[in-house]
């Protein structure tokens, strides 16, 4: 009844990841970014994620899987995704806005060589540009996972890795896949077998 449209978007989203393994540059910056991550860790720093919808439940996959475990038994790493306190979430759109929610939570808890990590398919989400800009105040290397153009985060972030789609949901399957790796290599580097 629905195969075609099954088989339409596996192929899209292989179409998409083999995109990604052809572009040397872009494997390059996501190598750079596992790289700052594993000396992040190394320096007793921490990694805060920031997204909406989707891109936010990725945040909190991502912090999951730094700070409990991937795929070894592991002490765990300082990583934070900051749209789990909703308390706070509420608190701060209703008395400030909505596009503050992430930047104060930034200045709050962000230090000097600390990543934040904004997840944003449009890269042009204001609450995570905002944070953006607030993680360049506070001294924290920032990394902006997006889509194709890279939106408003394109030569803001310290290293972009923007997705070669413009497709919502093929971004969001790419981007849990760079993360995955990214989690793999560090795991790998800081906890040697």
């Amino acid at each position: 009844m629905y195969e075609k449209t099954i088989a339409h978007a596996i192929r899209e989203s292989i179409k998409v990841k083999e995109y990604i393994l052809n572009d040397q540059q872009l494997i390059s910056i996501i190598d750079r970014v596992a790289a700052e991550i594993i000396n992040v860790f190394k320096n007793d720093k921490k990694i805060l994620l920031c997204g909406n919808g989707g891109s936010a439940a990725d945040a909190q996959h991502l912090a999951a899987e730094l700070s409990g475990r991937f795929y070894i038994d592991r002490p765990p790493l300082f990583a934070e995704a900051l749209h789990v306190n909703t308390s706070y979430l509420t608190a701060v759109a209703n008395d400030y806005s909505f596009d503050e929610v992430y930047a104060r939570l930034v200045k709050a808890k962000g230090r000097p060589s600390d990543i934040l990590i904004g997840i944003s398919t449009s890269g042009n989400s204001s609450n995570i540009i905002k944070a953006i800009y607030a993680a360049k105040e506070v001294g924290m290397i920032s990394v902006g996972f997006t889509g194709k153009t890279g939106g408003k985060m394109v030569g803001l972030c310290d290293y972009l890795i923007n997705i070669p789609s413009q497709d919502a949901a093929r971004i969001q399957e790419a981007h849990i896949l760079i993360g995955h790796i990214i989690c793999e290599i560090v795991e790998r580097k800081l906890f040697p077998a």
